[in-house]
């Protein structure tokens, strides 16, 4: 042991060099010109320092200020002291704090574990010299901090030894482990590892030739997949059989993503499963299934962009195939859907839209159509009667889609275009006259020289009154001339059609209730009204008049639940079916009831001039299909 005054001396000595070198570091920092050298130079190699102190000084360059930014360095004691700890921990094991004879062993088992030198006989090893600082001084903080440090080194050298598959040098480390004192609670599960390490290694080779033939997942034993798992078994922690299994988990996910690529989706999500049942939660996986999920949107995406089209274009059976097979795909297609159902049933209108279809090749255009809602109703009379056995047996009938109907009766106007249009010449016309009101007797009369331009008295009608004097012929010409110029499919009304939307979701005998209305509704047979002779009528609505004796202009009064105006007053209107003398066998989905070569028509609805039991919704009367009356007009239908 050295002299207390060789200490004291060796003490003095080394504080004195400690602030030579304090003063010169706060000098070469603040004050670098004093020492002629630039910093840069200082911050060489110590050779290049040696060289540049021996060689003549060259003229002093002056810096760039982003030179001097990027020699200038951080101060000394900017160094965080986190940083300096961890850096005395890399050079020693505690060496520089210890004192004495323990400082020293201390100090050459740090150089020896820096060299690599951790354990062995040889007295220069880490783990010699720490057992001899341990022997004499076990309660040492300084040797319990070394003996730390050698246990992680050495916990850590055995494993990396097993993951190379190096058995012995695992086990040199653990029997070294065991001398060190302090707790071993991590030994069990090393020393566990290495005595599976003779039975890990042939099943790691035998993974590896599975792996080079290609078997590397499937049934049985005898895939690498299989193999890795018996070794995991063994080995929990075993670093090669974990990078097999994320191979072979990488060539499930390239399965699926060759069967997404192809869009087969089945195979897709098989592989996908296998590959989870490998690794559940790995990386390689969740970015599989996000690439994937994003190949089967791109898809969906580019499906209902083809849907869309189908539904632009008419075809919707097309369009509703697509749109399922982007539902099948995740695409959210409820709302597309919705509109094709809507497409079947209202060709993409809504129920109560009001439209005009414009004529394609000459000016003008179509009625304003409504469109009136799909449903069910009772058409007929209610319960047994003799009188109204004509609109019996009452019967369900059933529209599986909408329908629009004209929300007006055509107007003079209207027909006047189609007639100089077309150049077709009206029975009225053809036939000469049709039956109007006379005054004297109050009675509807044949009268030569009247016809379609002239009201129910035989004088000239006004453009918006609505055209009277018009056989069936006429208003059938009428719809033709509607389809051909517009391109749409018009027609009259069928019986069960106008029933439908006469009634209007109502069951009572009129569509404003059961009785004479509380307000001016449609133009009816009321008490009040008179003739320009001061006639009124025998049979009437009490207590109502409208102000009109005949055909008032269209869309004067109130329009029924569903939007139609004049549906059951103003003037009766044709419709497409065949007359028949009652409903037995009568079509039950709303279709026209028709009879090859048939001349006799169905006329619907009230007018100026019915009395009030023929302006029940139910009402129905038949004539020639060549009858003109100033008390009969129509409106037309179309198909959506």
């Amino acid at each position: 042991m050295p002299k207390p005054q060789t200490l004291t001396r060796q003490h003095a000595i080394g504080g004195a060099v400690g602030v030579l070198l304090l003063v010169f570091a706060l000098v070469y920092r603040f004050f670098p010109a004093a020492l002629k050298v630039e910093p840069a130079i200082l911050r060489t190699s110590p050779a290049a320092v040696s060289s540049a102190a021996m060689a003549t000084p060259a003229a002093p360059r002056k810096l760039t200020p982003a030179e001097s930014e990027l020699n200038a360095g951080p101060p000394i004691s900017l160094a965080p002291s986190a940083v300096i700890a961890a850096r005395a921990r890399e050079d020693s094991f505690g060496g520089r704090a210890a004192k004495g004879k323990v400082a020293q062993w201390l100090t050459e088992a740090g150089k020896a574990a820096r060299a690599g030198n951790l354990l062995g006989p040889a007295k220069d090893s880490a783990l010699s010299l720490v057992l001899q600082a341990v022997k004499a001084a076990p309660d040492d903080p300084h040797v319990k901090t070394a003996v730390s440090l050698l246990h992680a080194r050495l916990v850590a050298n055995a494993q990396q030894s097993l993951a190379t598959g190096d058995a012995d040098a695992a086990s040199a480390n653990l029997d070294a482990l065991k001398q060190l004192p302090g707790p071993q609670d991590d030994l069990a599960a090393l020393a566990a590892r290495i005595a599976a390490a003779g039975k890990v290694q042939p099943l790691l080779e035998q993974a590896s030739e599975l792996v080079q033939k290609g078997k590397l997942e499937g049934p049985g034993d005898d895939t690498a997949l299989a193999v890795y798992r018996k070794v995991l078994t063994l080995d929990p922690e075993n670093v090669v059989a974990r990078q097999g299994l994320q191979r072979v988990q990488q060539a499930a996910l390239d399965r699926a993503l060759s069967a997404a690529a192809q869009n087969e989706d089945a195979k897709a999500a098989a592989a996908l499963a296998d590959a989870a049942a490998i690794l559940p939660s790995s990386p390689a996986l969740t970015d599989t299934r996000a690439r994937i999920a994003a190949m089967r949107s791109g898809r969906a995406d580019n499906l209902m962009a083809q849907a869309e089209s189908a539904l632009d274009a008419g075809n919707l059976d097309l369009a509703q195939r697509l749109a399922n097979q982007a539902g099948s795909l995740g695409a959210s297609t409820d709302a597309f859907l919705a509109r094709i159902q809507n497409a079947r049933e209202y060709s993409s209108y809504h129920p109560g839209q009001v439209f005009a279809d414009h004529f394609l090749d000459i000016v003008g255009q179509a009625p304003a159509m409504v469109v009136i809602p799909r449903g069910s109703f009772l058409m007929g009379a209610p319960g047994p009667s003799r009188a109204a056995s004509a609109e019996q047996p009452q019967h369900e009938v059933t529209f599986a889609k909408g329908f629009a109907l004209a929300r007006a009766e055509v107007t003079v106007a209207e027909f006047r275009a189609f007639v100089r249009s077309s150049g077709y010449v009206p029975d009225s016309d053809r036939l000469g006259g049709a039956s109007v009101y006379d005054e004297a007797n109050g009675r509807m009369q044949m009268r030569n020289g009247v016809d379609w331009q002239d009201d129910y008295a035989g004088q000239r009608a006004k453009d918006n009154d609505p055209v009277v004097n018009v056989s069936w012929n006429d208003a059938h010409a009428y719809v033709a001339w509607l389809s051909k110029h517009t391109g749409k499919d018009y027609r009259l009304p069928t019986e069960a059609e106008y029933e439908y939307a006469e009634r209007a979701g109502t069951t009572t005998p009129y569509w404003w209730g059961s009785g004479t209305p509380t307000r001016t509704v449609e133009n009816l047979t009321g008490s009040g009204d008179r003739s320009p002779a001061h006639r009124s009528w025998a049979n009437a609505f009490k207590n109502y008049s409208d102000g009109y004796w005949g055909p008032a202009p269209v869309m004067s009064f109130l329009p029924n639940p569903f939007g139609l105006y004049d549906i059951d007053g103003n003037v009766s209107e044709w419709v497409a079916d065949c007359w028949h003398e009652n409903y037995i066998r009568a079509p039950t989905d709303g279709s026209a009831w028709i009879n090859p070569g048939c001349d006799e028509r169905v006329i619907r609805g009230g007018s100026w001039g019915s009395a009030p039991d023929q302006d029940v919704s139910w009402f129905r009367m038949g004539a020639n299909a060549d009858a003109r009356s100033g008390r009969v007009g129509f409106r037309v239908a179309r198909d959506l």
